[in-house]
């Protein structure tokens, strides 16, 4: 049972070499995601001048999320295990998968990421405003609370399936590309409604940069509920007992 793998870690992990490398490869891979995704919006609003958003828009913020994320994951896979999302560490952890300790590592690392690459975006277009994450005009609350789950339920589920589960054979080589496409498959699901977040650090950056907090609550627990489960689930019933499962990292923990 997973629960019995679920540890918090030695102290002297957070300092070690191996961590520490793991994370500034997710803080880069968080970084390069969040400047492109982001970017996208701030693109769409500057040629639209803050104009609404567009079936076209909504296809564009897809691509730009969905490309990201694919070379996100690939870069930083062999280093971290490319999370780039505190929801798929959450449910690494919760799978037995990753230590309390290099979670939380890779959390600070993920924020960081998030916050400096929207900073750098507001610095590089003289001063736009970088937009944050918000529900769409007749969208109650606990309608994003729901769709998050959902959405980053199939995402973390999907990086299980792909680059966790020991029998995924060559499924493997394409865990990234397929991360990104469920990615991209959810924004035209949900981006209309509460913008598709399924990353609490996607939501902290442009948050924190724009000062803007409304409902933010969401895009923490309904990544954080999916992702849990997710990991939950597929560890249960789809791994269980098998022995010498591949850790989502490629380092040991």
């Amino acid at each position: 049972m997973p629960i019995r793998n679920i540890a918090v870690g030695r102290p002297e992990e957070a300092t070690h070499p191996d961590a520490l490398k793991a994370a500034l490869a997710e803080f880069i891979s968080t970084l390069i995601f969040v400047f492109a995704g982001s970017g996208s919006g701030m693109a769409f609003n500057k040629l639209t001048n803050n104009g609404s958003t567009t079936p076209a828009g909504l296809v564009a913020a897809s691509l730009a999320h969905g490309f990201a994320l694919f070379v996100a994951v690939a870069v930083g896979a062999n280093i971290s295990g490319g999370h780039v999302n505190p929801a798929v560490t959450f449910g690494a952890f919760v799978g037995g998968n990753i230590t309390l300790l290099r979670g939380i590592l890779y959390w600070i690392a993920q924020l960081l990421g998030s916050t400096v690459a929207c900073l750098l975006l507001k610095f590089a277009t003289s001063g736009l405003a970088v937009p944050a994450f918000g529900l769409s005009s007749g969208v109650g609350v606990w309608n994003a609370f729901v769709f998050e789950i959902v959405m980053t339920f199939g995402l973390v589920y999907t990086v299980y399936a792909t680059a966790v589960d020991p029998k995924r054979g060559n499924l493997g080589v394409i865990a990234p590309l397929a991360i990104g496409l469920i990615v991209g498959a959810n924004i035209l699901a949900g981006g209309a409604f509460d913008g598709a977040s399924m990353n609490p650090a996607v939501s902290f950056g442009p948050a924190l940069v724009s000062w803007s907090w409304e409902n933010h609550w969401v895009y923490w627990a309904g990544p954080l509920i999916g992702g849990g489960l997710a990991g939950l689930v597929y560890e249960v019933f789809f791994i269980g007992h098998t022995h010498g499962h591949e850790q989502l990292p490629t380092t040991d923990y």
